[in-house]
């Protein structure tokens, strides 16, 4: 349960404390990654922006903690956390596996009455481009190497066999969760959305990455970049840009 917003809470972590900001932007991690990834973007836009990163069961300090295998619980866990949180207007950003979260996570606080400023997604399909997968299957070694060509995991780590066996379980719960994923049909949210994507990204195409613009009513924009699956860390500057300048047209909107 969450304590209060000066306290923590399993599931938020707050690197840089910007308790004056007037925006805040919470953060999803990809499959098998931890709150700690958004550690440099909350570095970078403090103080304007208060960064929050959820941090999912089973990894870091909830490693005791069995992983969720559904989507669709992450987002309801997520939004209950959420929700203590929006004193202030409040941006979801998510990748890859992230996205979806962020996504569920928006649609829910729309259910609730008390819909986001904006949502930026990175690194995934349009939700109703969604498909499964076969990595359960893969061997630890298959898995590994599919990890390494996403270029999203330090090679050093995936190097040493203790680290691969503590990590892997996690991951592949991740990976269930991704790809049990299956959007319900609904009405497109309010929220704004603003998509990134990669020009060499193995698991989305632009036309995928387009198709998010089915899923709001409000405004929308697909930024590409150059790289694969991971562009977003080449061009970290550029993407925290993107993502500023999406918060502030959120806010300007919201105070019309």
């Amino acid at each position: 349960m969450t304590e209060t917003l000066q306290g923590t809470s399993a599931w938020i972590r707050r690197f840089q404390p910007s308790p004056d900001a007037p925006h805040r932007l919470v953060c999803f991690p990809h499959a098998g990654g931890a709150a700690t990834f958004w550690f440099p973007t909350a570095q970078a836009l403090a103080p304007e922006v208060d960064v929050l990163a959820v941090q999912y069961p089973g990894r870091q300090d909830r490693r005791s903690e069995s992983c969720i295998e559904d989507i669709e619980t992450l987002a309801g866990h997520a939004a209950e956390e959420v929700l203590v949180w929006s004193d202030r207007p409040v941006t979801l950003f998510g990748h890859s596996m992230g996205a979806m979260v962020a996504f569920e996570t928006a649609r829910r606080l729309e259910e609730r009455g008390r819909p986001a400023a904006g949502l930026v997604v990175s690194g995934m399909r349009a939700p109703s481009r969604a498909r499964g997968g076969s990595s359960q299957a893969e061997t630890a070694e298959e898995l590994v190497a599919g990890i390494l060509r996403l270029q999203g995991t330090d090679a050093a780590v995936l190097d040493d066999p203790e680290l691969v066996r503590m990590i892997l379980p996690t991951i592949r719960s991740d990976y269930k969760a991704a790809e049990s994923y299956r959007w319900r049909p609904g009405p497109p949210l309010a929220t704004p959305i603003a998509v990134l994507t990669g020009t060499e990204d193995p698991h989305v195409d632009t036309e995928q990455a387009a198709a998010w613009r089915e899923h709001t009513a409000g405004p929308f924009s697909l930024t590409v970049f150059t790289g694969g699956h991971f562009f977003l860390n080449e061009h970290a500057e550029d993407v925290r840009k993107v993502v500023t300048d999406h918060i502030a047209r959120s806010f300007q909107a919201n105070s019309v």
